[in-house]
């Protein structure tokens, strides 16, 4: 009975009929305090007029009853589902391996693995270098001792400290950069010394200054003989690739030892993607049909993260009319609404 009326509640939301409007309440006549000697006598009760009573009205934008929270794998039932399959977060446990993923996640490991002194990783956004970082970083054994910084920012003292409490390592703001690079320098070779190498991962780095990326060039100048004690991973939106290319960059890039351009999704991989992470969430038989993924495609350009936006949105459409699988009308129909707030978003790249 719940997910009925969890259902019809969104049906009225999503599917508003203009022609049954709501029901007037009556007006509740004015009554009229005795002020004193002068006021008019009342009636005898058998000749009062008779008040209206206002019927309670039921809204048809609001559910006639208290309803529980509509949490965020509300048709998950409807569906035959353990979980939501197109959240927006990375999730690595739903993650599908076309041959540009595989080939990214392959340089990936093949840096950290050779002791790249700097991995390069770029794409679009929402291409999905996110989610391939985490499965790394959840792959990596006890010997790889990672820093994970996240959208840096800042002057050359800042970084160095988002670099420090990455570590897990103390940077008191009234320190100078001289101790905070002593404490830095101390920590990397005392890593080494006990078999452990380190690991820095940048990501959004296409937020990085050229003075920036040129502190983190000068900090993989810290080694011991002939070994890195040191590996930096930046991963990032195109932008990053071009700060790179610059000519004044050539000493930094000439460190790239791996890099790769991750590209948006083909046709035949959506047509992969979308049932791989329906099965992940248990779906048991096809909810999406073949010309629905299609226009699925038109509209992102395959890009990862706008494909689970409108997918998302699509199984709520069809949830809210009761039906078990998603059409092109359907899909055409979150369109139509201008729910998809990325329709325009998607911008299609070749691989670089």
């Amino acid at each position: 009975m719940t997910r009925q009326r969890t259902r019809k509640l969104f049906s009225r939301i999503l599917w508003f009929d203009q022609d049954a409007g709501n029901v007037p309440v009556p007006a509740m006549p004015a009554f009229v305090a005795d002020s004193g000697p002068e006021a008019a006598p009342a009636a005898p009760p058998e000749s009062r007029p008779t008040v209206p009573v206002p019927r309670r009205v039921r809204s048809r934008l609001l559910a006639p009853e208290p309803q529980p929270a509509l949490q965020g794998d509300i048709y998950t039932e409807h569906f035959g589902l353990s979980a939501r399959p197109f959240a927006l977060t990375p999730d690595p446990d739903f993650l599908y391996w076309p041959q540009s993923h595989q080939r990214a996640y392959t340089m990936l490991e093949y840096g950290i693995r050779a002791n790249a002194p700097i991995t390069l990783i770029t794409g679009e956004v929402g291409a999905g270098k996110t989610t391939l970082l985490l499965h790394l970083i959840r792959s990596l054994g006890p010997e790889i001792r990672v820093g994970l910084i996240s959208n840096p920012h800042g002057s050359r003292a800042e970084l160095l400290r988002w670099v420090l409490h990455a570590l897990d390592q103390p940077a008191d703001l009234n320190e100078s950069y001289v101790d905070l690079f002593s404490r830095f320098q101390y920590f990397l070779l005392s890593e080494y010394a006990s078999g452990r190498s380190v690991v820095l991962i940048f990501d959004e780095a296409q937020n990085l200054t050229a003075e920036a990326l040129e502190e983190l060039r000068m900090f993989i100048n810290i080694n011991s003989g002939k070994d890195e004690v040191l590996q930096l991973v930046l991963i990032g939106q195109p932008e990053l690739r071009d700060l790179v290319s610059q000519p004044n960059m050539r000493q930094f890039a000439q460190r790239v030892a791996a890099s790769y351009h991750l590209t948006a999704m083909d046709l035949k991989t959506v047509r992969g993607y979308i049932p791989h992470r329906l099965k992940v969430a248990g779906a048991e038989k096809r909810i999406f049909t073949g010309p629905a993924i299609d226009l699925i495609y038109q509209v992102t350009r395959g890009v990862p993260r706008l494909v689970n936006q409108i997918c998302d949105l699509a199984l709520v459409y069809a949830f809210t009319r009761g039906k078990r699988t998603v059409t092109p009308a359907i899909v055409q129909q979150v369109l139509d609404d201008g729910v998809f707030f990325s329709a325009n978003a998607a911008r299609p790249k070749s691989e670089t």
